[in-house]
């Protein structure tokens, strides 16, 4: 394939599983493949921050050095501040002090990046693009990553975001709609994968302000599905192209396993190296 203004990224979040997919942007920044539309949800949108801002293994760092430093992944983190990912440590001392975002470098990035949320309000995705001021940038990152049940609403523009996942988990369709008829999609769960937590009616003592949220919530696991077996059958028309993990996957959301961790960001970056050899005209 030929990486042109037509050709769109997209890449699914997962929470820690997104290991895996900073392990696939590494190898393209290894080998300078760069992409001129990038979509990205949650974990995906953490990670592609980094892709967008030219800064190898940073979201490595992020995801398994800084993990087991930190341990940012815990219930005290819940009980304190409302999120099981501690904020400030995520949002505030990484992109400040710990391994600061080159915002200079993003904003020259000629290409387009798109982060999905979940409107609280609407029950809706809305998808941000912003270049040029940070403090928004970050605001919609974490939005896009406030996990339903263990983190909280975040307020972009005054509206309360979730997780773009409930909605859009892998929003190929609004790439193919923004124009991307060619993409690859990094995805963050084997070939073949469905999801078994069970769909329930969420009770109005939760997200009681938001109806309409409580309404895609209780049809989370069954859209989710819908998503991936639509990718399969792309995947298999020969529409899409799919880096996914090959590995029987030992990772979850949440996991704290760094050696874990450390093989799944590996094979990503092996599969990562195996699509630019297969598919682009590159020497790895």
């Amino acid at each position: 394939m030929h990486i042109t203004q037509q050709t769109g990224l997209v890449l699914e979040g997962g929470g820690m599983r997104g290991v895996f997919t900073s392990g696939v942007l590494d190898a393209f920044m290894k080998h300078e493949v760069y992409f001129p539309y990038v979509v990205a949800v949650s974990a995906g949108a953490c990670n592609g921050l980094s892709y967008m801002s030219r800064q190898p293994r940073r979201a490595r760092w992020s995801n398994i050095d800084m993990l087991q430093k930190y341990g940012y992944i815990s219930l005290r983190s819940l009980i304190q501040n409302g999120s099981i990912f501690d904020p400030k440590i995520l949002y505030e001392r990484f992109p400040k002090e710990f391994i600061p975002f080159d915002a200079a470098a993003y904003e020259r990035n000629p290409a387009t990046f798109e982060v999905v949320t979940t409107n609280c309000l609407t029950g809706r995705a809305m998808y941000f693009s912003e270049r040029h001021d940070m403090d928004r940038l970050t605001q919609i990152v974490k939005a896009s990553s406030s996990l339903p049940f263990v983190a909280q609403i975040t307020e972009v523009d005054g509206i309360p975001m979730l997780d773009g996942g409930i909605v859009d988990s892998i929003p190929i369709v609004r790439s193919i709609d923004t124009g991307h008829h060619d993409n690859v999609v990094v995805l963050t769960h084997n070939r073949g994968y469905r999801s078994s937590e069970p769909d329930f009616k969420i009770p109005k003592f939760i997200y009681g302000k938001y109806p309409r949220l409580r309404v895609v919530l209780s049809h989370l696991t069954e859209e989710y599905n819908k998503q991936l077996e639509l990718v399969e059958r792309m995947e298999d028309w020969g529409e899409v192209i799919v880096i996914r993990p090959q590995r029987t996957l030992e990772v979850g959301r949440i996991t704290h396993d760094v050696d874990k961790l450390e093989r799944l960001y590996e094979e990503g970056f092996s599969l990562g190296e195996a699509f630019i050899a297969t598919n682009l005209d590159v020497n790895v």
